[in-house]
């Protein structure tokens, strides 16, 4: 009965990594300072604001992107953003104005503390990171994020994924390969049941 419990127990383990998403975990705080997260907070979670953050989200990175996408560091996103981010607000406000609402738009470039979640392909743990707000009315809507800087957010936006390969280059060249541990779960659950099934 043991056995059959903890085959069961492992299975679902490695099953369960398995079909995880690739994964990137913090081995050091590093990862807190060399990542710019950006968010897009909707008014409320009623639909027509969601619809309208998002029209939000396309205008600005549409502008944004190529801006950034030669950004060599972190240092030099964080001054594009500094130095865009009244256009960044006349856009943002232009596209709620034009959809016929009259909320104000907030841009901001601040330090908050995010919880663990998940873009994509990747996941970041809770802590504090540099964020590019961009909030709509009261901002008590659910938000649209990604990271601004490494620049995964300008891969796939309307699905929010973005490629494996591609992502862990990025974030490699960025992190280095101390900050980059991917989760081998799934390997080692496969191999214990091997071994109990002998």
């Amino acid at each position: 009965m043991k056995k059959l419990v903890a085959i069961i127990t492992i299975f679902f383990l490695g099953f369960s990594a398995y079909n995880m998403p690739n994964l990137w975990t913090r081995t050091d705080d590093d990862i807190y300072s060399k990542v710019i997260r950006f968010h897009v907070i909707a008014n409320s979670d009623l639909p027509e604001d969601q619809n309208l953050k998002l029209k939000v989200r396309d205008e600005v990175l549409d502008y944004i992107y190529p801006k950034l996408k030669e950004s060599k560091d972190i240092n030099q996103s964080r001054e594009i953003l500094k130095d865009n981010s009244e256009n960044v607000k006349k856009i943002s406000q232009k596209v709620v104005y034009d959809n016929g609402y009259k909320y104000d738009v907030d841009v901001k470039l601040l330090v908050d503390n995010f919880p663990i979640k998940s873009y994509g392909n990747i996941t970041l743990p809770q802590g504090e990171y540099e964020a590019y707000k961009i909030i709509i009315g009261e901002g008590k809507g659910q938000n649209w994020w990604c990271v601004m800087f490494p620049p995964l957010c300008f891969v796939d936006i309307t699905k929010g994924e973005v490629d494996v390969e591609e992502t862990d280059e990025i974030m490699k060249e960025i992190l280095g390969e101390s900050g980059t541990n991917k989760i081998e779960l799934k390997f080692k659950g496969l191999e214990i049941i091997k071994k109990i099934m002998k």
